[in-house]
C-alpha cells in the first residue's frame, strides 16, 4: 500500500519544502547579518506584507525588513550566485573568461556611442556584464582589462540577470586570485510567469496540453530546411538537390502553478519524452494521451512567436524529475 503512495508523497514533500530560491537568499542574507533567526524574520516579513494588504512581494517585504534592522549590503561584496535580479548598487569581483568586441551605436539622441559584454566568473557561476560608460570601455580598448583580468565591480545594477555598469559605476583592476572558476554556461531555473523573451533558462512543469505533430524535410548536409520543387524532388538553398530527412515537431503546453507556456518540441526533445512519431495517428495520440500530467524539467530559451504574438518556449533538453535526489538536496 505504501508504495502505491510513496511518488505522490514525495511530490507533496517536495511542495511543502520548496522555496523560492531569491527570497530565501535574501533571507538568509538578512539572517546572518542580523544574527536573527530566519522564522523571526519570516513573521516580520509577512507582518509586513500584511500591513502593505498584499501589494508587496516576499522579496520586497524582506528588503525593507532589513532596512528598517539598520541592514544595508551597499558595501558588501557578494558571489555571482547570490546576485538578485533589481538589485542596485552590487559589489563583485570576478575573472573575464570571455571578452566580447567593442560596438558602436547611435543612442535616443542620435549621438554615437559604445558599448561592449563580458562574461564574469568566479567559483559560483558566471554572469554577463555590459559596460556602457566610455571610461570603462577605454580599459578595454587599452587592453587594460582582458580574458583572464580579475576585475573588481562597485555600485553596478541587475538587469535581467546581468549586471550593467553605468557613470556612477567602478570598474578596476584587482589582485585578488580566483581558481575554480566556472566556465560553462550556467542556466537558471524560473517559474514560468517570470519568463522574458531572450531567456535561456530551465523551468519544472506539468504537461497539460499536446497537439499532433507537424513533419517537415532538412537537408542531410546542414539540417536546414528543403523545399519541395514541385517534381517530387527537393532543394536545399545550400546544397542544391537532396535526398531530404524528414523530421517531427510537436507543441505542448506547460503549468507550473504559475502560469501556462506553449513549448515546442523537436526531434531530439520527442525522443526524451518516449515520444515516436513515426506511427499510426491512433498510436501518436494514445502517447500524446499517456504524456498528460506528466512533471519534467525543461532547458531552452523564450522567443516571440509573431503568429500568436505571444512567447513560447523552444525546448533544447529535458530531464525526468528525480524525486530522491531532490528530496536529498532539500534535507541538506
Amino acid at each position: 500500500m505504501w508504495q502505491k503512495y510513496e511518488n505522490t508523497y514525495k511530490e507533496v514533500l517536495i511542495f511543502l519544502f520548496m522555496v523560492d530560491e531569491n527570497y530565501d537568499k535574501v533571507l538568509t542574507k538578512i539572517s546572518r547579518a542580523s544574527g536573527m533567526d530566519k522564522l523571526e524574520l519570516e513573521r516580520k516579513v509577512e507582518a509586513k506584507r500584511a500591513k502593505l494588504a498584499g501589494l508587496i512581494s516576499k522579496e520586497g517585504a524582506a528588503q525593507v525588513v532589513a532596512a528598517e534592522l539598520g541592514i544595508n549590503f551597499d558595501k558588501e561584496k557578494l558571489k555571482i550566485d547570490e546576485l538578485l535580479s533589481g538589485m542596485r548598487k552590487v559589489n563583485l569581483i570576478g575573472k573575464v573568461i570571455n571578452l566580447f568586441p567593442v560596438r558602436t551605436y547611435k543612442n535616443n539622441k542620435g549621438i554615437l556611442s559604445k558599448v561592449v559584454n563580458l562574461v564574469l566568473a568566479d567559483e559560483t557561476s558566471n554572469i554577463k556584464v555590459v559596460l556602457w560608460d566610455a571610461n570603462h570601455i577605454e580599459l578595454i580598448e587599452k587592453d587594460q582589462i582582458k580574458k583572464g583580468s580579475v576585475i573588481e565591480i562597485t555600485n553596478g545594477s541587475i538587469r535581467t540577470e546581468e549586471v550593467h555598469l553605468g557613470s556612477f559605476s567602478e570598474l578596476r583592476l584587482s589582485e585578488e586570485k580566483i581558481e575554480n572558476e566556472i566556465i560553462e554556461n550556467v542556466v537558471k531555473e524560473k517559474k514560468v510567469s517570470e519568463l522574458k523573451v531572450g531567456d535561456t533558462v530551465k523551468i519544472r512543469a506539468f504537461i497539460v496540453q499536446s497537439f499532433e505533430p507537424k513533419f517537415f524535410n532538412v537537408c542531410p548536409e546542414c539540417k536546414k530546411k528543403a523545399s519541395p520543387d514541385g517534381a517530387g524532388n527537393f532543394t536545399c538553398q545550400e546544397h542544391g538537390d537532396v535526398k531530404p530527412e524528414k523530421r517531427a515537431l510537436m507543441n505542448i503546453v506547460l503549468d507550473d502553478g504559475t502560469e501556462t507556456i506553449r513549448v515546442v518540441l523537436f526531434n531530439d526533445s520527442l525522443d526524451k519524452i518516449k515520444m515516436n512519431c513515426e506511427v499510426s495517428l491512433e498510436e501518436i495520440n494514445i502517447q500524446r494521451q499517456n504524456l498528460l500530467g506528466k512533471e519534467i524539467f525543461f532547458t531552452g530559451n523564450v522567443r516571440m512567436n509573431k503568429f500568436f504574438n505571444q512567447p513560447e518556449f523552444i525546448s533544447s533538453d529535458i530531464n525526468e524529475i528525480d524525486l530522491d535526489s531532490l528530496i536529498g538536496d532539500l534535507e541538506k
